[in-house]
């Protein structure tokens, strides 16, 4: 048989931040609806409500002396330690997040120069050839950003890369907005290298779509929803999340359907679907609707690991940091094997979804 290139993890790696937020430290929030009006529900009775949908009990916060490229910084010396590899050999270093380095006192985004530049001098690499850049694509950015590196190394214009997605949304989230409560911040990193095997191995496939017509607008940024309280005129995460909720459970299982067709792989094959973690709920729904493509009625109940729960919504982090707690043994219950093949999975801004099938 022929030996071919193939694009596997060699590394991962995260960054969990140190201030745990629980639900009820959101009772003393004055919240508002769309309209400007605020709500009159008590926050107890909103936050039960809020729980009962998304599944998030607590979520964690940077610290006031962090920024985006610390976190993702963090993430990556603990992806390349992982590796064993000489960060000098990297050949590209592809940082996926939001809103660039958002600091505690200023909203303001800064994203000049990248965060991928600006992690390559955190790292102290001297080596030019090591290009940094950014991807900004909503919460799909860490996978879409896998996906470029796999062309990068299927290709032969590179041997490894790192990939980063780190986001801190609870400087852009509207305290005064109950969807605040979703987002939560953090970073999680791979190390990505070509191997020949005769074998398929690695990456298998990858589908991407972006639906921008009719669904360019389900997260934006928007002023605060209580009037006169960004007196600067800050802009703040918005969404839809009624639409986004059945925008994602009719075209998710459809990408993910059509990234395993294009491996040759039945769903009956995977080992664990690893979602980008949105809402825990609507990650339920879209798993029994992926399976139910198969005319499978009920999915494994091992097969989704989930963190939501206890880490929120880190939009880009949300998949590299559950991959990384799966293989350091942190996540209880679940395990990735060699010759397993899962399925990594994301949506999010713009509308982008996208779906890629890997083996170990």
């Amino acid at each position: 048989m022929s030996r071919n290139l193939y694009s596997i993890i060699t590394g991962t790696g995260s960054y969990i931040p140190t201030e745990c937020i629980k639900n009820e430290d959101f009772l003393a929030n004055d919240f508002y609806g769309k309209d400007g009006k605020k709500l009159t529900k008590a926050n107890q009775e909103i936050i039960n409500k809020f729980q009962e949908i998304t599944t998030i009990t607590e979520r964690r916060h940077v610290s006031e002396d962090l920024v985006t490229s610390d976190i993702a910084y963090f993430a990556a010396c603990n992806a390349i330690e992982s590796a064993g590899i000489n960060k000098e050999e990297l050949d590209y270093i592809i940082v996926a997040h939001n809103f660039g380095d958002v600091g505690s006192d200023n909203r303001r985004t800064d994203i000049v120069p990248t965060l991928a530049a600006r992690v390559k001098h955190k790292l102290g690499i001297e080596n030019p050839e090591t290009v940094a850049y950014d991807l900004p694509f909503g919460c799909p950015g860490w996978l879409q950003a896998v996906v470029h590196a796999d062309y990068y190394l299927r290709s032969g214009d590179a041997k490894r890369i790192l990939v980063i997605g780190a986001d801190v949304l609870s400087r852009v989230s509207d305290p005064h907005d109950i969807d605040s409560m979703i987002y939560a911040d953090g970073a999680g990193a791979v190390v990505l290298e070509a191997v020949e095997s005769e074998e398929p191995i690695g990456i298998l496939a990858h589908k991407t779509r972006s639906d921008t017509l009719l669904y360019s607008k389900m997260l934006f940024l928007g002023s605060s929803y209580k009037e006169g309280a960004d007196s600067d005129k800050e802009l703040y995460l918005k969404m839809n999340g009624r639409r986004l909720y059945q925008y994602a459970l009719e075209t998710v299982p459809k990408a993910i359907q059509a990234a395993l067709e294009k491996s040759n792989v039945h769903l009956s094959e995977i080992k664990k679907v690893l979602i980008h973690q949105a809402n825990g709920k609507m990650d339920d729904a879209i798993l029994d609707r992926l399976y139910s493509l198969y005319d499978i009625n009920e999915s494994p109940q091992d097969v989704m690991p989930m963190t939501i729960a206890k880490l929120g919504n880190s939009s880009v982090a949300t998949v590299p940091t559950l991959l990384d707690l799966i293989m350091k043994g942190e996540m209880e219950g679940h395990e990735i094997n060699k010759g397993d093949t899962i399925v990594f999975a994301s949506v999010g801004a713009g509308m982008n979804i996208n779906a890629m099938v890997y083996k170990y």
